[in-house]
């Protein structure tokens, strides 16, 4: 803005030079008027009276006085401090010999004999006689430039003053205005450097506007907000973790501890006590890598938004697998079982493992002799138990992580089989739900139905065709 300010100025300021010259121009122009039509005796006589100082032409001035330039270069009246100095570029006009109308003539800036400057008019005076010898002349007629050269330098004076004071009083306004309009960005500054100083996130600022700025807050604090959320996320995950993994670490603790005294003592345990000990041992291992494997599922990030899973598979397979786990785990329980294909795109292992994580919850919570009811069809996949259901306050924590009902913390399991259904059924752009199950065509009531829907389709996806070459 500084430089189109003053580029106005100076632009202003030749504009206004340009002008003022114009109209001294026009000045002198209209002084030689008079002249144009003089006849050729009168013009002989007056450069002779003129040259002789016999007579004062009317063109004459105060302060200059009308120069007569001969062809020769030669100028009258010679000793006149007032009189035009004679340049180069003046003798081409004295020579042409042209008068009246078609006079040859020019303007240029130029300089007294005194050393005054003027603006210079430059006319043709046509073919004269001069002490008895023909010749050309021309006249010079001279305006002083001082009056000029005065108003344009209290012109210049002014424009710099104005100039300065747009430019201090736009600088100040622009600083004036980014001050206020950047104001949330160093309050946002201000809150990020005490994140990145106490590590302690969840700090915001207050928002106000719709504009980019307050976009920007909104999405500090958003992140900001997550980043607590997170933040208070793992610290649960660690505590939860460190609870459920303290119950196993200790029994194993406690079994071991009874193996060493047994040996340093020499007391040797029953056989039936010892066989129980082992089995214990055996079981709260397994119960240990369980859990440990839950956690390292849980830990993965979710893929990008828009990331392709890892394959097409066929989600009938997978159940099938399941369900042949599912009755190893429940040997007394009827499956009632309706698969029909459907093509999804996931990662094959996770996918398992949340399809058995769902069944295994069924059999847990089925009674004795029970049934299972499983159908995959149009892309719904739905698992129906007949246990004793899922109270209506539970639903909302259902898929929380070391969430467990509390009809449910003496059954063996941490807690994290749905969050590891949920977390699966999501990254592979699905959506999953537990709800207590309605009334069977045959009048059965009670337990639990979950529900996955997984976009697919129901033919497996086409295979490129083979391409053949020829030699």
């Amino acid at each position: 803005m500084s430089l189109a300010v003053v580029m106005c100025a100076v632009t202003g300021w030749f504009v206004a030079r340009g002008e003022m010259t114009a109209q001294v121009d026009q000045t002198l122009a209209r002084a030689w008027a008079p002249n144009v039509h003089a006849s050729p005796q009168s013009e002989i006589r007056a450069v002779n009276d003129w040259c002789r100082g016999v007579v004062t032409q009317p063109w004459m001035t105060r302060d200059t006085v009308p120069t007569v330039i001969f062809a020769d270069g030669t100028s009258c009246p010679p000793n006149d401090s007032r009189s035009v100095k004679v340049t180069d570029g003046d003798l081409p006009v004295a020579s042409s010999g042209t008068r009246g109308a078609v006079a040859r003539s020019y303007f240029r800036d130029g300089q007294l004999a005194n050393g005054d400057a003027v603006r210079v008019y430059v006319v043709s005076y046509g073919p004269v006689v001069f002490n008895g010898e023909p010749t050309t002349a021309a006249v010079a007629l001279s305006q002083p430039l001082r009056p000029v050269r005065d108003a344009l330098f209290g012109l210049a004076l002014i424009t710099t003053f104005a100039a300065a004071l747009v430019i201090a009083a736009a600088a100040f306004g622009a600083l004036w205005l980014a001050r206020r309009a950047l104001r949330p960005v160093d309050r946002l500054t201000q809150a990020a450097e005490y994140i990145a100083r106490t590590q302690e996130p969840g700090t915001t600022i207050d928002v106000a506007g719709h504009d980019e700025i307050a976009r920007l807050g909104q999405a500090f604090n958003a992140m900001s907000t997550a980043l607590a959320h997170s933040r208070d996320s793992q610290s649960q995950l660690i505590a939860d973790a460190g609870h459920e993994l303290r119950t196993p670490l200790t029994s194993l603790r406690t079994n071991i501890d009874l193996l060493v005294r047994s040996e340093e003592t020499g007391r040797a345990l029953p056989e039936g006590m010892r066989a129980k000990l082992f089995a214990n041992l055996k079981a709260q291992m397994v119960e240990l890598s369980t859990l440990i494997g839950d956690l390292l599922v849980l830990s993965r990030p979710l893929p990008a938004a828009g990331t392709a899973p890892a394959a097409e598979l066929g989600l009938h397979d997978v159940v099938s697998r399941a369900l042949d786990r599912a009755r190893l785990r429940g040997p007394s329980l009827v499956f009632n079982v309706d698969l029909r294909p459907w093509y999804v795109r996931a990662d094959t292992h996770t996918m398992e493992r949340a399809v058995v994580n769902l069944l295994d919850n069924a059999v847990k919570f089925s009674p004795v002799d029970g049934a299972i009811d499983v159908s995959l069809i149009s892309g719904v996949l739905t698992v129906r138990d007949h246990g004793p259901g899922i109270a209506p306050e539970d639903l909302p924590h259902v898929f929380d992580r070391f969430w467990r009902a509390p009809s449910a913390r003496r059954l063996p399991g941490s807690g994290l089989g749905l969050a590891i259904v949920a977390q699966t059924i999501r990254s592979a752009g699905g959506e999953v739900s537990l709800a207590p199950a309605a009334p069977g065509p045959d009048g059965t009531t009670g337990g639990a139905v979950a529900t996955v829907r997984l976009p697919g389709s129901p033919t497996p996806p086409a295979q490129a065709a083979p391409v053949s070459s020829h030699d």
